[in-house]
């Protein structure tokens, strides 16, 4: 039998504060061909369940970033192994599901593969050599960042393809999102690593060359280009880190990933009604800028926490491979009761955050005494700042504000509970 641990208010409140409050994000589920789903580790539940799940990805400390890029944690943020494997082909769609990405995140989402040798075990296999070779990447496309404005409208969801005629084998994926908001100089970039572990199947033939093979970490260097850069002095272009995009014959590429993303967000979109679908990008957004002002808030937010978790965990079989025969567009069907209730939710929490975003923007100059004020409502008046600043930023007088507003600041409580309506849902909060 699964069980969890309850935690109460200020228990969960605390777990929150030791992460970081800069903490901004992670995976929470891989969605394979539209139909075969991996929940992610989830530092803040699979630690405290008996017995612990077993995962297709590797564990994570929590969702908060790596910015020295000489350690070993960028890698796979410090995850070494993992129990089970994931089943993929040459050619096959893979989306990566992220918990509310932040508005102020801007930045490229990345995705490279390493081949695990036959003589490795995947589930232990840790390369230092220059193994890894890019399968997808996106920065600045048409005045969009993928992070920010391409995978936040796709329902905070990255898609990408493993490239069609990739050799068949074990490989590890390591998937990222470079947070460039604070990348003037380094170190300032946040780096958001993490790895899956994959088997390929199919019959494809081709495979990357040492010359399109990188290590991490050595794969990025304070003087890479794209790892120190200033998202505040308008450019168009991006250079994106890292090796050569290696598509094998007939690959993903980055414009591949782009037009399945944006799909990805139509069919999500389709899949809503009119008004649900107006207002999730909008809700989620506001919903990391909004402020706790009471007690009874948090204590509700850990007691919903704290239920969601139980049924979650209570549903997650042993194996964690989970397995639907619907398809990924089967979001569609769902009933116009659910559909009625999460739009009155929806609703309701856009009332709230409208309600609270004044005493947000104010306390991030001048956090009070009696309200919690989120981190990504700091960082977000720090971005305004510098932005308003231009073209000779005021980086100490910014910088001032947003370390005392940070003083005080927690991260969002909803950010550790995000979670989807079932495995091809929109996601909740």
């Amino acid at each position: 039998m699964i069980s969890t641990r309850i935690f109460n208010s200020a228990a969960l409140v605390a777990a929150l504060g030791a992460v970081s409050v800069r903490a901004h994000g992670l995976v929470t589920g891989v969605l394979i061909d539209g139909s075969n789903y991996y929940e992610a580790y989830n530092p803040f539940q699979d630690p405290y369940m008996n017995p612990i799940p077993d995962r297709t990805t590797r564990p994570v400390p929590g969702n908060g970033p790596i910015e020295d890029i000489t350690l070993d944690t960028i890698r796979c943020n410090g995850g070494t192994s993992a129990a089970l494997v994931a089943d993929a082909n040459a050619g096959s769609t893979i989306d990566m599901q992220w918990t509310v990405w932040p508005d102020s995140h801007k930045g490229p989402v990345i995705t490279y593969m390493a081949q695990v040798p036959s003589s490795e075990d995947i589930t232990t296999y840790d390369p230092t050599d220059a193994v890894w070779f890019k399968v997808d990447e996106a920065g600045l496309e048409d005045g969009k960042w993928a992070a920010t404005d391409i995978m936040v409208a796709a329902n905070n969801t990255w898609t990408w393809s493993v490239p069609a005629d990739l050799q068949a084998g074990n490989y590890l994926v390591r998937h990222e999102i470079i947070a460039l908001h604070s990348a003037g100089a380094y170190p300032g970039a946040q780096f958001y690593p993490m790895c899956m572990q994959l088997a390929v199947g199919g019959s494809g033939t081709s495979m990357a060359t040492a010359a399109d093979m990188v290590a991490f970490p050595g794969g990025y260097t304070p003087d890479t280009p794209g790892i120190a850069f200033d998202i505040y002095n308008g450019a168009t272009d991006y250079p994106i880190p890292g090796p050569a995009l290696w598509s094998g014959a007939g690959g993903s590429g980055s414009a591949t990933s782009a037009a399945a993303t944006s799909a990805a967000a139509s069919t999500s979109a389709a899949a809503s009604t009119s008004a649900v679908a107006s207002s999730v990008a909008e809700t989620s957004a506001a919903a990391t800028s909004a402020v706790e002002t009471s007690a009874p808030a948090e204590t509700s937010a850990a007691a919903t926490s704290a239920a969601e978790s139980s049924a979650v965990a209570s549903s997650v079989p042993s194996s964690s491979a989970v397995e639907s025969s619907a398809p990924a567009t089967s979001a569609a069907a769902s009933s116009s009761a659910a559909a009625t209730s999460v739009a009155a939710t929806s609703a309701a929490a856009s009332t709230s955050v409208v309600a609270s975003s004044t005493a947000a923007a104010s306390s991030a100059a001048a956090p009070s005494s009696t309200a919690i004020v989120d981190a990504n409502t700091c960082m977000n008046n720090y971005n305004k700042c510098i932005a308003e600043s231009q073209p000779n930023p005021d980086w100490t007088g910014c910088s001032a504000t947003r370390d005392s507003c940070l003083t005080t600041a927690t991260y969002n409580v909803n950010m550790a509970r995000a979670r989807r309506d079932g495995k091809f849902g929109r996601l909740l909060l």
